[in-house]
């Protein structure tokens, strides 16, 4: 078991790399900054959960994934001929959130400090 993990965590990371290259070159007007944040490959290789993370708005995250999924059959092909692989997996691409939901913790944790008096210099002196 841990053999097969540490083969697709491997795999994934290729993935990941080669993937990052490909969507620089994407021509699409939709696709934005984009980052590959990770890839999830299944045991059997068939499949890959694509997570990446696009500066904008809402609409932004919306139309990247539109184009990353139009690019699919042009990224899975490249990626096929630089991975040695038997199979190339097929893609399925996810909106990364981890950043904003970090951002949003942090803006909360940030409120109530100040609302408990973490800056309040009226204590006992």
């Amino acid at each position: 078991m841990p053999h097969e993990f540490s083969r697709t965590y491997r795999i994934g990371e290729q993935i990941k790399r080669e993937l990052a290259d490909l969507v620089r070159q994407l021509k699409d007007p939709r696709i934005g900054m984009v980052t590959i944040t990770d890839v999830e490959v299944s045991k059997d290789l068939s499949h890959a959960k694509v997570f990446f993370s696009v500066l904008g708005e809402s609409e932004d995250v919306r139309q990247t994934q539109i184009g990353l999924e139009h690019a699919g059959g042009f990224l899975r092909r490249e990626l096929g001929r630089g991975l040695r692989l038997r199979i190339t997996p097929h893609l399925h691409f996810h909106y990364d959130d981890t950043q904003l939901r970090g951002q949003e913790m942090d803006q909360l944790i940030r409120k109530a400090l100040g609302k408990d008096g973490g800056g309040n210099d009226s204590g006992d002196r």
